[in-house]
């Protein structure tokens, strides 16, 4: 199949996308908090790791009850990160560094402190009052509460308001009513005013509750039509600018959300997520192959994301209960580990217990079609603080060194944004950046040779995934062509080694573009050894 030259590719496309929590970066003022000036100081960890954008947590004006999620103002940074000279300054380290910057959106709910609910709440006749949704008693929605441990309903009364207010998340964050044209020109000018300071795109907060609310406007059969809208919005400042929508549905409705390249220009990938999670659980490559070769591959100019963990819960709503239940057996056997009856609130690292099995997560990282996101500090294994509740416990400050704080901070411990990791194998002293970069063998030189080896061989675009297979059911294959090469990769998810048998029309002189340990056998036979958890990357040069 015809696949476009690397340089005709969006940049997207090619991205491998660093995700950073702004308040557990880097604290450049010692009050205990991460800040703006404190990333665009590691904006080269960033660039040396090899990725080629970044990716902000929200930083804007908020009561941080939900990790920045709940907004107050969306055009304000928050005094505690900074200030809007401060994201001016990054973004022009950024443009040194030639790194891309997406930035949250979040826009289908605020904080009950944002002045648009406030003055909801003061006057019924108030324009803001319809920026909300009310009623005088709850009632049944399709809306369902997303954090059913904390919240037993999405109506909660408001006294001064004398009215119930929904809310999809927590009951300090109301929904947004996007079927009123005010709300959704106020999230038109939120997104210009940060595309007018050189934002590269935007990652998209809850994206099908978004599309939901707008399926409610008269004349629209389905909300997805507003997708449209922000894609033009974006298209405005910047053609080749990024959209990149949190949607975590079956593939059936992907369609809806590229629309031929219309709408979304990034989805990420929730479906592979989860099988690939199924698959190291089984050391079996079937869930995975099979997830694969399920999903459609996205129009011309659009793509998927893919990563192994973010700042969230490991939610495995795609799995079926059964499958849910047979992965977190395997890395959250512990009740403790589970958070709201579908994820693990785990970091990868420790779910991931042998060194070898971490390497060969960040191989499949970079074997699967898509762009690859890592979550901050997953680049040296670190580690997760069980004792704090719900998805706080995955959200340690980044561990940078063995001084104190890990480097994060010279603030006092107790005025910490979260508690930096102290004991066991992910403590600091144990995991950290400046260790991991003098030692060949840690998983962050691993991981800069895979981002290398990916940057320099060309994206791996999902119109050309085929994936392969073998008789030996643990190893994970898939192979890319287009006219100038094939790429084959191989991945053995058991930790005990194998030999694979290659069928006849992969039986090539490959050349071995990286492995992780060197092999001896030649790569033009029928057979090739694998390591217990080892990968292989073959090339070879098309006649």
């Amino acid at each position: 199949m015809s696949t476009p030259d690397a340089e005709d590719v969006p940049w997207y496309e090619r991205a491998v996308i660093y995700q950073i929590a702004v308040a557990l970066f880097r604290d450049t003022t010692g009050n205990g908090t991460g800040d703006l000036c404190g990333v665009a100081e590691k904006l080269d960890h960033v660039k040396e790791l090899g990725a080629t954008a970044v990716w902000l947590q929200p930083f804007y004006r908020t009561p941080d009850l939900d990790g920045g999620y709940d907004v107050i103002d969306h055009l304000e940074v928050s005094d505690r990160y900074g200030t809007l000279d401060d994201f001016d300054d990054l973004m022009a380290r950024a443009k040194d560094l030639e790194l891309e910057v997406i930035i949250d959106l979040v826009v289908q709910h605020t904080s009950v402190g944002h002045p648009w609910f406030r003055a909801a709440c003061r006057d019924r006749d108030s324009r803001f009052r319809d920026f909300y949704i009310w009623t005088d008693e709850p009632h049944e929605t399709i809306v369902e509460p997303i954090f059913p441990s904390v919240e037993d309903s999405v109506w909660t009364w408001h006294e001064e308001a004398g009215q119930y207010y929904r809310h999809t998340f927590y009951s300090h964050e109301p929904d947004l009513n996007l079927a009123n044209a005010d709300v959704r020109d106020e999230i038109r000018k939120i997104m210009e005013f940060w595309l007018e300071r050189g934002t590269s795109g935007f990652r998209v907060d809850a994206a099908p509750y978004i599309v939901a609310e707008a399926g409610r406007v008269e004349g629209h059969e389905d909300g997805y039509w507003f997708l449209e809208e922000m894609r033009r919005t974006v298209q405005r400042f910047r053609a080749d600018g990024v959209l990149m929508v949190e949607s975590d549905v079956d593939p059936e409705q992907y369609a809806d959300y590229f629309a031929g390249g219309d709408r979304v220009t990034t989805l990420l990938n929730f479906w592979l997520n989860n099988y690939l999670f199924l698959a190291l659980a089984r050391k079996d490559a079937a869930p995975l192959r099979d997830a694969l070769e399920a999903e459609p591959v996205p129009p011309e100019g659009c793509n998927y994301a893919i990563w192994l963990r973010n700042h969230d819960e490991l939610d495995l709503e795609r799995l079926t209960p059964a499958e849910r239940e047979e992965t977190m057996a395997i890395f959250a056997p512990h009740p403790a580990m589970r958070a709201f009856g579908r994820g693990i609130r785990r970091r990868l690292a420790p779910m991931l217990e042998d060194p070898r099995q971490r390497k060969l997560a960040a191989f499949l990282l970079c074997a699967l079609p898509g762009s690859p996101i890592i979550l901050y500090g997953d680049e040296i294994g670190m580690g997760d603080q069980p004792e704090l509740p719900d998805r706080a416990a995955v959200r340690p400050p980044m561990q940078w060194s063995r001084d104190v704080n890990a480097g994060f901070s010279e603030a006092h411990e107790i005025q910490l944004a979260h508690p930096v990791i102290t004991e066991g194998p992910f403590s600091y002293a144990q995991v950290n950046v400046e260790d991991e970069i003098g030692d060949p063998d840690s998983l962050l030189r691993t991981l800069r040779t895979l981002f290398a080896i990916r940057r320099d061989h060309g994206p791996h675009l999902a119109s050309s995934a085929r994936p392969v297979a073998l008789p030996q059911e643990q190893v994970f294959a898939v192979r890319y062509s287009d006219e100038r090469s094939t790429s084959l990769l191989l991945a053995n998810l058991d930790p005990q080694g194998t030999t694979v048998t290659l069928p006849p029309d992969l039986q090539r002189d490959w050349k071995q573009i990286v492995d992780d340990q060197p092999y001896e056998d030649l790569v033009n036979g029928e057979e090739l050894a694998l390591h217990g958890y080892g990968y292989r990357w073959l090339r070879i040069e098309q006649a």
